[in-house]
Formats: structure tokens, sequence, C-alpha cells
């Protein structure tokens, strides 16, 4: 249990310390709004599409596929975001409603999947097919969730659907992942010159995603959020689990096939919905409150996860 909360607090203190240098380079003004503002557009239209790309044309569908496996995660991904979307109509301040939505349900699933995984059985295993799964649709319905919930929110008539449609269509991460399906679907060689550009731009995605998302960081502001914060933390690190992983459980899926499911379940909020929420009209202080705090906790409720599972030689 030792060695697994090390390995988590390995994966998740260095997003913390990127974040505090972002606060940093902005207190001693290396960093200003205008920088910032720049880094977060570069991040959104630039990195992220690249990064989501390059997830998905390295993927061999036709090798690794499974149909039960896919669809499970698939169907769990839409279950997370129509029972999280439910809840979001609870909330008093409708106005935070896209950013809680989306930062309720969206998982680290392809890096942090992939880089736990591989310490547990040496290899990426099964979370190819997870992030097939899941991380499309974690993206899309990012796009639309975060078009429709708006803070200033226009009547739902003809001229918004197609304004929404219009940006759904043209947001650069959906095309990313356009790209990146059909590029693996057709199993185009890529160039090792290529290649190593493209692994380039993606790998400054989430450095520069949270030193940004540090120095745009408002302690008052999250402080004012920070019951929505909890609500959302609890609900992606130990609410989804609750429900989703036994359900893996049940369907008979064990080792690198389960741990990839409580990854994508139970895994800290991705910093991109950071990015994404402020270059789509939305505050964004619920964003980096959740993300800071599913970061942190998630090292240590991984763990305990990962120690029931493997006591239950489920792993």
């Amino acid at each position: 249990m030792l060695e697994n909360l090390i390995f988590c607090l390995n994966a998740t203190i260095p997003v913390f310390l990127l974040m505090i240098l972002g606060m940093l380079f902005m207190k001693f003004k290396i960093f200003d709004e205008n920088f910032v503002k720049k880094m977060n557009a570069f991040v959104f239209k630039i990195a992220l599409p690249v990064l989501v790309f390059k997830d998905l044309y390295q993927e061999d569908f036709y090798q690794v596929w499974d149909t039960k496996y896919v669809l499970y995660c698939f169907l769990t991904t839409a279950a997370s975001i129509a029972i999280v979307s439910g809840i979001s109509f609870l909330l008093k301040d409708k106005s935070v409603q896209g950013e809680f939505i989306q930062v309720s349900y969206r998982s680290s699933a392809a890096i942090l999947g992939i880089t736990l995984v591989q310490n547990i059985y040496g290899n990426a295993g099964m979370t190819p097919l997870m992030i097939i799964g899941s991380v499309p649709l974690y993206n899309i319905m990012a796009v639309i969730v975060l078009s429709f919930f708006k803070p200033e929110r226009e009547p739902l008539d003809k001229k918004l659907l197609l304004k929404t449609g219009k940006g759904i269509a043209t947001n650069p991460i959906i095309m990313g992942i356009v790209f990146g399906l059909l590029w693996s679907l057709v199993q185009i060689p890529v160039p090792p010159i290529i290649d190593k550009t493209v692994e380039s731009v993606a790998r400054i995605a989430t450095p520069l995603g949270l030193m940004a998302m540090g120095a745009s960081f408002d302690i008052k502001k999250a402080l004012s959020s920070i019951r929505i914060a909890g609500l959302s933390t609890f609900l992606k690190l130990i609410g989804l689990v609750c429900l989703f992983v036994p359900a893996a459980v049940a369907l008979g899926f064990r080792e690198d096939k389960l741990a990839a499911a409580l990854i994508m379940c139970g895994s800290p909020t991705t910093v991109s919905c950071y990015v994404m929420a402020k270059n789509m009209g939305h505050d964004g202080t619920l964003t980096s409150s959740t993300v800071m705090l599913t970061t942190f906790l998630s090292a240590f409720t991984l763990t305990l996860w990962l120690f029931i599972l493997k006591s239950l030689n489920f792993l």
C-alpha cells in the first residue's frame, strides 16, 4: 500500500508544483494577464488538439479491440455524464452548471491511465481501449455542455442551436479527435520526423495549461465556490467509482482492464477542463478549484481503491 501511495504522490505532486510555479511567475511579474490569456489560447487551439490527436492516432484499433470492454467504457462515461448533469440542476448558482458537469465526470484518463497501468503490469494493457471508449466522448460532451450551459444563457432557439452546432463542429478538440480516429482507422504510417514533432507539441499541453491555471488562480473566488468544488470532488473520486467499478467486476473485467476502468471513473479532473472552460466563456474558478482538490486527494483515494481491489484478488 505504501508503494502505491508513493507512486500516486509522484504522479500528483508535480501537478501541484506546476500550478504553484504559475502563481509565483504571476506574483513576480514574469507572467502578466495578457501573456496568460495568450498561453491559454495556444493550449486550447494547438497543444490540446495535438495531444488528443496523438493519443488516438497511435492506437491500433484492430489489434486490441474488445467490443464488450469498449461498450462498458462508453456506456459508463455516458451514464456518468447523465448523472452529474441531473445533479447540476439542483445547484442554486446556475452560472457554474456547465463547469460543474465537466469537472465531475472528466478524468485524466489518458495520461494517468497509461502511467498507472504500466507501473502495475509493465505495459499499457487495456488502457488504449479505455481511451477509445471514453476520451472522445469526454471531449465531445465537454464542448456540448460548455456551449449550452454558459453563464449568460441565451434563449434556446434555432439561432442558438445553429451557433452551438457550428461551435462544436469547429472546436479544435473535436477536430483533433476526428483526425486522430480517422488516422488510426486508416493506419497511415507516420514518418519519425512528424511523429517527434507531434510528440513535442503534445508534451507541452499539460505543463503550460497547469501554469496558466496557477497564474489565473484566485484564492478568494476559490473559497467562495468550495462547497460546490467539494461536491464535484466527491463525485469524481468516490461516487462514480462506487457506482461503476462494481459493474466492471460483475462483467468479469480483471487486472489491467479493471485498473483502467478504475482510472476512468476515479482519477483526478484533467487540467484541460480549465483551458476549455476559460476559452468557452466560463469563469473557470470552480474548475481550477476542483482540479486542485481532485489532484491532491486522488493520491490517497486511488491508493485506497487499488488496495481494496488487490486485497480482493481482482488486480
